[in-house]
């Protein structure tokens, strides 16, 4: 038997916990060379985000988080713009 209040038990597992976490969104969170741009309405809500990783694709995302699609450009300089799904939904070439 350990010499801990309950309270001093819970207290101790919920720092515990924490620590799990934050190792946790550490090692799992965002890739560090990415770069996110965040978009928002007038009334400063968060509508969507864009973020770009170390290979140049971008992500776009909702509000809710929901990938909503990408966009990869290539050597040529033609982007090419995929839905949620991965379908292509269209291109754009740089002149």
């Amino acid at each position: 038997m350990n010499s801990y209040s309950p309270l001093a038990q819970l207290l101790i597992y919920m720092v515990m916990a924490a620590a799990i976490v934050a190792i946790a969104l550490a090692m799992f969170g965002r890739p560090a060379n990415s770069q996110q741009t965040t978009f928002r309405n007038s009334s400063g809500q968060i509508t969507g985000t864009a973020t770009t990783d170390s290979n140049g694709q971008k992500t776009f995302r909702d509000g809710s988080g929901r990938m909503t699609g990408t966009s990869t450009r290539d050597s040529n300089g033609t982007t090419t713009f995929r839905d949620g799904s991965g379908r292509m939904t269209g291109t754009s070439t740089r002149r």
